[in-house]
């Protein structure tokens, strides 16, 4: 059995799985959330000892009731309160770890009834943390299909000591955090010491508080961040650092847990100005502009209660990619795109097309007949890049029998191959850049290697051509 003579306060921001935050509303109607706070309160018999000339839980209760006070008859909002340590008493060599209890459940006018019951709570027995949260992991009441509003469920719990039932708090934190529970935690301790401090912070963000004064600082603002609407500009930064870029799908992920919490397109306001969004400040984000290739942000935190300002490097240019052809449009043929120096393919654009990518230098590989490789495309900003390929012309092999063959491109003494012919095909038709090529051919029905035919051929864009064979 393990208790502690010192109050520690963790507060743990969890929102259940079914939430689907949303980025910036436009309409009054749509703003509306309901807001769910459910306060789970140690009532261990450690409770007792003293802090500041007066016994924990009486400190802890005065700071409590004085923030319900000051919150008490918001609109959208509900309040709960969990206890636990406060049904069994404990003794020597036993303890009872389920010892938890939703006392007051979700209703819009709790507060009173929280208030009652906590001026006659009794601090008895022990601290079952990670019992006690996974149980008020079920205390939110499941949202009506008919009730349009969104849900924020937040648990905010307050402890003295560390686990006492041999359990994990923090393999339960990082299980409800992977099923995207926990929206963000927040650990305060007070005057705890050496390793009683660490063994908090994989429950969350750990805060030291020293005193009741500061453990009301404390929960104030994290009552403040769950029920302030919080806003946020995103400004993407061309080269020159100015807010110029837009019209860029972005998606913020809950950077502990990946998930996704907003999709939106980048947007300017009337006023020629980055859009407001309402951003949700107990994540901590990283936020991805899903440019070419992606501008990425990670860590980014909003602060509760006041207007954020996110910047991203996502300077962008066009590049063009055009041929002309008397056969109609080429768009079909695709060009792959590389970073400078790269071999991973970073994106495939057709040709005939125009695509933004982030300000740099990239490789072209069209893949005509042959490949072209085009190195060293620079791509600068709000400009666009044009890269024109030389129109192909068209080869038409006609073999006087099926049989097994390719064609070359004549690169001084050297033959590089381009295409092999297709043996069981009567005629080949191809489209080729304009160069000196030589076509090897062997019919089928002959047996010997001296009666392999060689015919060299010029392809001139936009014209077509016919080898027989």
């Amino acid at each position: 059995m393990r208790t502690s003579s010192f109050l520690r306060s963790i507060v743990i921001g969890l929102s259940l799985a079914w939430i689907v935050p949303l980025a910036a509303q436009t309409k009054p109607a749509e703003k509306r959330e309901l807001t769910r706070l459910l306060f789970v309160m140690d009532a261990s018999n450690s409770m007792n000892a003293f802090w500041d000339n007066q016994p924990k839980i009486n400190a802890a209760r005065e700071v409590l009731l004085r923030s319900l006070t000051e919150i008490e008859g918001q609109p959208d909002l509900e309040i709960a309160l969990r206890l636990y340590g406060h049904q069994t008493r404990i003794e020597p060599g036993k303890q009872d770890c389920d010892d938890t209890k939703l006392e007051v459940p979700f209703s819009p006018n709790s507060v009173p009834a929280i208030r009652e019951r906590m001026r006659t709570v009794q601090c008895l027995g022990t601290t079952p943390i990670a019992r006690s949260l996974l149980k008020a992991a079920d205390d939110f009441p499941p949202t009506l299909f008919n009730d349009t509003r969104k849900v924020r469920n937040i648990i905010i719990l307050i402890t003295d000591g560390i686990e006492a039932c041999d359990e994990d708090p923090c393999a339960v934190s990082r299980a409800l955090q992977a099923k995207g529970i926990i929206l963000k935690p927040f650990v305060i301790g007070v005057g705890l010491v050496g390793d009683e401090k660490y063994s908090l912070e994989c429950v969350g963000n750990y805060y030291d508080a020293g005193t009741p004064a500061m453990f009301d600082h404390v929960l104030r603002l994290v009552i403040s961040q769950a029920l302030n609407n919080t806003t946020t500009t995103l400004h993407l930064l061309d080269v020159n650092g100015k807010p110029k870029e837009t019209n860029v799908p972005v998606t913020f992920y809950d950077q502990r847990t990946g998930q996704q919490r907003y999709n939106f397109v980048h947007t300017m306001s009337s006023k020629g100005e980055p859009d407001t969004l309402t951003i949700d400040p107990l994540f901590s984000y990283r936020v991805v502009a899903h440019t070419i290739p992606p501008s990425v942000r990670e860590n980014v935190s909003v602060k509760a209660g006041q207007h954020n300002i996110i910047t991203l490097d996502a300077g962008q240019g066009d590049l063009e990619l055009r041929t002309e052809s008397a056969w109609g449009s080429e768009r079909g043929i695709p060009v792959i795109v590389r970073k400078d120096g790269l071999d991973a393919t970073l994106h495939v654009q057709d040709l005939n097309s125009t695509e933004r990518y982030r300000v740099g230098r990239y490789d072209l590989e069209v893949l005509t007949l042959p490949r072209l490789t085009i190195p060293d495309v620079d791509v600068k900003q709000s400009t666009v890049t044009t890269i024109s390929v030389p129109q192909p012309g068209v080869v038409n092999i006609v073999p006087t029998a099926q049989g097994p063959g390719a064609i070359f491109l004549k690169d001084g003494s050297e033959l590089k191959w381009v295409v092999d012919l297709d043996p069981t095909a009567a005629r080949h038709q191809f489209r080729l850049l304009p160069g000196s090529y030589k076509v090897v051919y062997r019919s089928d029905s002959a047996r010997q290697t001296i009666y392999s035919i060689e015919k060299d051929f010029t392809i001139t864009g936009g014209q077509s051509i016919t080898v027989n064979l």
